[in-house]
């Protein structure tokens, strides 16, 4: 059934490369053949006979758009200029400079030199104001992410010159970059939780690309090897990735036979996943945390682990994207991502949120809905599209028809947050703040190895005042009852959006987790289940 899969694919693939712009596939007499479409003839005629010359290729990109636009929110057209920028958010390494960047008053600055990296090479240093490339200006309001990352990375070997400001120097400062591979990493962060006692490895995964995996089992076995016997697997604002990679993350965790996922589509005959019984943490405790942008490839892990009663799932009700893509490259050097099945998770439930073909408007709305609906606080309030009830091995009821529900939901806190903190935090000036404050006191903080001691440091330091003047140059008027009611939030915030510009996501999650919810709820359930074992 695998093989009958992959060759439908492969063949397919081959038909829809064939030409850049529309074609009909027909199965005819027990063989492929390939129709010219009206589209494909309307496309000639303009290139042949239209009054004016035409950019024909340009034409024929927006025509591709504007079709697979007509599809489901998640099949999409990659133009040519796109597709190495699109494959690299997966990919194991991209070729580039080597830092990491902030925009901010129309400025690049550089937030870290990624170790061994291109730019720590030459001298480019954290705290750095990007202000030319290639002797051309790069400030202003047309810088954007996008711009950016289009701009400094580019093929191995290729040279890209950089003019930066630097504190403390009066004169700009020029560095000849020479771009090389630099590493895409899954694992945010691995780290211990003590409680009670016990050793608990926290492993936060973004996204699953090509190197998941790998990190994933190193992390485990980096924290098995410091005492951790039961594991949280963090799975928050995890958008998804390669299924094949989340397939064999479960299967750590699965006894031999165990069903994983299953995919179906039309022309995609059922392909099912299965455990093999390798996994090395069959019989650990395992906690595994999600919330409403956990989605895809995330959902194929957490379901698995739900529906095989393997892990206790906590957190909010996952995004709901259940659909297989496909990505089918064209002689141009453009693709397609063309949804070709849905996914199930091994009880049977679709994962998939419903959706109306050409409809994405409503479909990025959803999420705004269950805001407004109150499901981001409360359980009650969350109604799946089907109700038919699916059941786990051990018999616990579940739904489907629009993402992973939890085992035990955990709804947003918001005793805490004021007007005056909310408008702080959206507008992002907490992390201008945290930005400004280290680029100032980079030379001190530089002195801090460990996120805790940095912490007492910054304690010390009450930086709540300086934040509090920041944001009024801002416009944010200081309310000093909201202020002291948000002031714990808020220093949480800063602390760990500064360690985060020190010492890198390690130190930042160690900090931000200790006092998150969902991590305590997590942490509670894992010593539960040893308090119920000793009654």
């Amino acid at each position: 059934m695998t093989v009958i899969a992959v060759a439908l694919g492969i063949l397919v693939g081959m038909a829809l490369s064939q030409k850049a712009n529309a074609q009909r596939i027909i199965f005819q007499n027990g063989q492929w053949s390939i129709q010219q479409s009206k589209v494909d003839r309307l496309l000639q005629l303009m290139e042949s006979a239209y009054v004016d010359s035409l950019n024909i290729d340009s034409i024929t990109d927006e025509a591709m758009i504007e079709l697979v636009h007509k599809l489901d929110p998640h099949s999409a057209y990659i133009p040519k200029e796109d597709l190495e920028m699109v494959n690299s958010e997966l990919a194991g390494s991209f070729s580039g400079i080597g830092v990491q960047f902030t925009i901010q008053q129309d400025t690049v600055r550089i937030v870290a030199v990624i170790s061994g990296g291109p730019s720590e090479g030459v001298g480019v240093l954290a705290g750095d104001k990007l202000i030319t490339v290639d002797d051309s200006a790069f400030v202003g309001k047309k810088i954007n992410n996008e711009k950016v990352m289009r701009t400094l990375r580019g093929e191995k070997g290729t040279q890209v010159k950089l003019g930066v400001l630097r504190a403390g120097s009066p004169e700009m400062l020029y560095f000849n970059v020479t771009r090389g591979d630099i590493p895409v990493h899954s694992v945010d962060a691995k780290f211990i939780i003590e409680r009670e006692g016990k050793k608990i490895g926290f492993i936060r995964v973004n996204k699953f690309g090509e190197t998941t995996y790998k990190e994933f089992i190193a992390a485990l076995a980096d924290l098995y090897a410091k005492g951790a016997d039961r594991y949280i697997v963090d799975l928050r604002e995890n958008s998804g990735g390669y299924m094949e990679q989340a397939i064999r993350m479960a299967n750590e965790f699965l006894h031999r036979g165990d069903l994983i996922v299953y995919s179906q589509g039309r022309a995609y005959p059922r392909y099912e996943a299965t455990a093999n019984g390798g996994g090395r943490f069959k019989e650990t405790p395992l906690v595994v945390l999600i919330d409403n942008f956990s989605a895809s490839a995330s959902e194929i892990f957490a379901g698995a682990m739900q529906d095989n009663d393997r892990a206790i799932i906590v957190g909010r009700r996952s995004f709901g994207k259940g659909l297989v893509q496909q990505q089918m490259p064209f002689d141009d050097g453009s693709a397609i991502r063309l949804t070709v099945a849905r996914y199930y998770t091994p009880s049977g439930r679709c994962i998939q949120k419903p959706y109306t073909l050409g409809d994405q408007e409503d479909y990025e709305k959803d999420l705004m809905e269950r805001w407004e609906h109150g499901e981001f606080y409360s359980a009650d309030s969350i109604h799946f599209a089907d109700t038919t009830a699916y059941y786990t091995k051990s018999g616990r009821k579940m739904y489907g028809g629009g993402g992973i529900m939890p085992d035990v939901f955990v709804g947003r806190d918001t005793t805490l947050n004021t007007p005056w903190y909310n408008r702080c935090v959206n507008l992002a000036y907490t992390y201008q703040f945290a930005y400004k404050y280290t680029d100032t006191h980079r030379k001190e903080l530089s002195k801090f190895t460990d996120w805790k001691s940095l912490e007492q440091y910054l304690i010390k330091k009450d930086i709540i005042r300086e934040f509090v003047a920041f944001a009024k140059e801002k416009g944010v008027e200081p309310n000093e009852a909201e202020i002291q009611k948000s002031r714990p939030l808020m220093t949480r915030l800063l602390h760990a959006y500064i360690v985060r510009d020190v010492l890198g996501d390690e130190g930042f999650f160690q900090l931000f987790e200790r006092d998150d919810e969902i991590t305590k709820v997590a942490v509670e359930q894992l010593i539960q289940s040893d308090r119920t074992s000793a009654q």
